[in-house]
């Protein structure tokens, strides 16, 4: 099983694909998709929606999984992250992926073993459970962390 973990973010979306084989993790692949910040929220959006197709297109998962969104104090910061959401979204929709949608508290227990987890302590778990990764940034890490997530809730 191909699982895709999506972190949305206006200014870089993290993407990560792992295999799920029981227990059993590997890593294949994972990337960053950043936007311009001097484009129109179309045009980031559109570039957003079709990176994330080529990537789908390129690895072929099963399913996706992408983190909810969390309300920051700033409400422009919200709706910039719901509208990243939304591309992420509906570029999953177009390539027929089914999609879990998993709280950073429940990544981070399913991840760390703790909802209260730094991002360090994400991160130091991704080395452990995927040793041969060399991740491309934090954005990458998180959109790992939600995939690995994924497979141990089995998409729920």
């Amino acid at each position: 099983m191909l699982i895709l973990g999506l972190d949305p973010s206006l200014t870089c979306t993290g993407w990560g694909v792992v295999r799920a084989e029981g227990p059993r993790l590997s890593h294949i692949a994972n990337g960053q998709v950043a936007t311009d910040t001097k484009a129109s929220m179309p045009e980031r959006l559109l570039h957003l929606h079709d990176a994330l197709i080529a990537v789908i297109e390129t690895y072929r998962p099963d399913r996706a999984a992408v983190e909810e969104v969390f309300v920051n104090k700033n409400p422009k910061s919200t709706l910039k992250l719901a509208h990243a959401r939304g591309a992420v979204l509906t570029a999953c929709g177009r390539m027929s992926l089914p999609v879990a949608e998993h709280s950073p508290r429940i990544v981070k227990k399913a991840v760390v073993g703790t909802g209260a987890a730094e991002k360090q302590q994400v991160q130091a778990m991704l080395k452990v459970l995927l040793p041969a990764a060399n991740i491309s940034g934090p954005d990458a890490a998180d959109a790992l962390a939600v995939a690995i997530a994924d497979a141990h809730l089995g998409g729920h």
